[in-house]
């Protein structure tokens, strides 16, 4: 097989292979970007790997000019800059030692031995300066075809090296498995048997996978399979899978595009912001969402409160609930509200009233305005004032 990517033949690609292979090493493509470019699909990051040990890179990246910097030298990484674009450049490795977070490596000489401390049989294809792929396991071509997320080699070996692992293969799944064929059995198995290992992850690293998860077209399936196995009540308490599944099909009908903030809300759950270590910005609005999942605001009232978009999203987190679709003529009231601006203002009232009494009628009068469906004007709101005074 052999592919053909942009990034294959951009100048800087094929600069760094020209410089290894120059140099009588071996230059391959590896993970993600070979993966992405058998399937039709963006590459994001373009990764090369090689039998040059890193300080040989090094030497030939600055006999030919180019920039380098030592980003992970000690794990045989360095990074190539070849007209202001990086080009990761990793050594052979073979792991020694880990202990579920990291690892101790060494370097090794053939691409068998790189591929089999790889996570999933999809992520241990190479491609060469060419473009021919090469597959050292003989199982990636054929699972990534079937869309079938394997782990390589034993389940349970390859979690307990990293148990980010655990949540990488919901992900993946997420993203390149068979929704219909369902998660490979001894993966989910593993998982739910190492689950504790997710305790001892960092919360900044869990919520990076969860935000690529609930970012996928479709993750309910990967996300119900994490419900089934334990996984999803370690990383949220609580949680669960049901309304997602509804409201990825109200997501589509209602033309609204995936939005992973909008799926967190919808699996419930305790603690997300510490759980997920949420912004200040994603916690404000996580909070939005499941208030206005709960409340019954008309929608015209749902979205001047959150906006057109995120006033659209909970009507379909409603209608998720409710086992229906957004009605379009409530989408419409919802766009309409978020244009418009409540008409009385602070001063409108002033002398006449100040400091707390001032905040309660302007309290009572946004009150009046919403009960109206957003329709009371200023002058009328202004009279409604004139009777309480």
């Amino acid at each position: 097989m052999r592919i053909a990517a942009d990034w294959l033949m951009t100048p800087g690609a094929r600069t760094v292979c020209a410089l290894l292979a120059e140099g009588g090493h071996q230059a391959w493509f590896v993970g993600g970007c070979v993966r992405n470019a058998i399937i039709g699909a963006a590459a994001t990051d373009i990764d090369i790997t090689t039998d040059a040990r890193p300080d040989r890179v090094m030497a030939l990246a600055q006999a030919a000019g180019l920039r380098v910097v030592p980003t992970g030298f000690d794990h045989g990484t360095v990074t190539v800059v070849v007209d202001g674009a990086p080009y990761e450049v990793t050594t052979f490795r073979r792991d020694v030692e880990t202990d579920g977070r990291h690892a101790v490596v060494a370097f090794a000489d053939s691409l068998e031995q790189d591929a089999a401390r790889r996570d999933f049989t999809m992520n241990a294809l190479y491609a060469d300066a060419e473009g021919a792929v090469r597959d050292p396991l003989g199982t990636g071509l054929s699972d990534l075809a079937a869309r079938h997320v394997r782990f390589i080699g034993d389940p349970g070996d390859r979690i307990r090296e990293d148990h980010l692992r655990i949540l990488r293969f919901f992900r993946f799944h997420a993203w390149y498995g068979d929704p219909e064929g369902g998660v490979d059995a001894e993966g989910l198995a593993a998982c739910a048997d190492l689950s504790d290992g997710i305790l001892a992850l960092s919360r900044e690293r869990i919520g990076a996978e969860m935000r690529k998860l609930l970012s996928a077209p479709d993750p309910a399936p990967a996300v119900a399979a994490m419900g089934m196995s334990g996984v999803l009540l370690r990383v949220l308490p609580g949680a669960g899978a049901l309304t997602l599944t509804v409201l990825v099909h109200v997501e589509e009908a209602a033309g609204l595009a995936p939005d992973w903030l909008r799926r967190l809300a919808s699996l419930g759950g305790e603690g997300a912001p510490e759980a997920l270590r949420l912004s200040n910005a994603e916690t404000r609005r996580l909070a939005a969402l499941q208030e206005a999942m709960a409340a019954d605001w008309p929608p015209a009232e749902t979205g001047w409160r959150l906006g057109a978009g995120d006033g659209t999203g909970a009507l379909a987190l409603r209608a998720a609930m409710a086992g229906q679709e957004v009605d379009s003529m409530a989408a419409l009231a919802c766009a309409a509200g978020a244009q418009k601006q409540f008409p009385v203002k602070a001063a409108d009232l002033m002398p006449a009233l100040t400091g707390a009494a001032l905040g309660a009628e302007l309290k009572r009068l946004e009150t009046l305005w919403l009960r109206s469906g957003l329709t009371l004007d200023r002058t009328a709101l202004l009279a409604e004032a004139q009777k309480g005074t």
